[in-house]
């Protein structure tokens, strides 16, 4: 278990690499740098059984390669003290300007700090005291296979707990939907039966009083309530006529 291989970069240009062993790890590390974004980033590339953990702050890119059984909290710290010795030796303006290898005497102090941190128990040790590096969760990884395979930046492999919590923010928000919808299926079926009644009551009375339209209904409720009422009427009385009696003597 130990860290391989160290770099120091302003984007695609090294500036200062050490190693001490042979592979096609820098070709790797080209195809890295040329994917690494501006702005300023901590992640981790898996690549077969090793790993290249990068910080890229202000345009200047730290990266080392190292076994996966190694972890990542402990390159991480390599790279945070390679990063403040390198900004100790060189000035910002010099780092802007320098060609490719132009800083490659800083590959002496890779070196010497790639052993220690490899070899050193009390490396992890200094680092959780000065508490210089973030949690793993903040440090992303990237499939570097699917990279260099097809040049598409791929999804990030983020801490467990993360994907939980994404995973269930996503969960409530697709059950909020979900509720959303059925609730407005309900209302529309509810309004769909309350028509679909209304449309029956309106084919029964239609279909008693003359469809489509319910006039005739009309006219001979009128007339069956006018028949009702005459029948119903008391019956009109004549006024008697006034006789007068004539009597004999009157005849008389």
């Amino acid at each position: 278990m130990s860290i391989i291989y160290g770099l120091v970069a302003r984007g695609p240009v090294i500036l200062a690499e050490y190693t001490g062993s042979s592979g096609n790890f820098p070709q790797v590390t080209q195809a890295i740098l040329e994917k690494i974004p501006p702005n300023n980033s901590k992640l981790t590339y898996v690549y077969d059984r090793y790993l290249f953990h990068y910080i890229c702050e202000d345009g200047i890119t730290y990266m080392c390669m190292a076994d996966d059984s190694f972890g990542r909290r402990i390159p991480f710290a390599f790279l945070q003290d390679i990063k403040e010795r390198f900004l100790e030796h060189y000035s910002r303006d010099r780092v802007v300007t320098a060609l490719p290898y132009g800083m490659n005497e800083f590959s002496k102090v890779i070196g010497k700090q790639m052993e220690y941190f490899s070899t050193n128990p009390e490396a992890d040790r200094v680092k959780k005291v000065h508490g210089e590096i973030e949690q793993v969760k903040d440090v992303m990884v990237h499939n570097i296979e699917r990279v260099l395979e097809r040049g598409e930046r791929i999804e990030l492999l983020v801490d467990k707990t993360d994907n939980l919590t994404q995973q269930a923010f996503a969960f409530k928000k697709r059950s909020t939907a979900l509720k959303r919808s059925m609730w407005w299926k309900n209302t529309k079926l509810l309004i769909l039966l309350v028509f679909v009644i209304i449309l029956i009551f309106y084919f029964i009375i239609s279909s008693a009083c003359g469809f489509p339209k319910v006039g005739s209904c009309e006219d001979s409720y009128n007339t069956n309530d006018t028949s009702i009422w005459l029948s119903k009427a008391p019956p009109i009385q004549q006024p008697m006529s006034h006789t007068k009696n004539i009597s004999v003597e009157d005849e008389l």
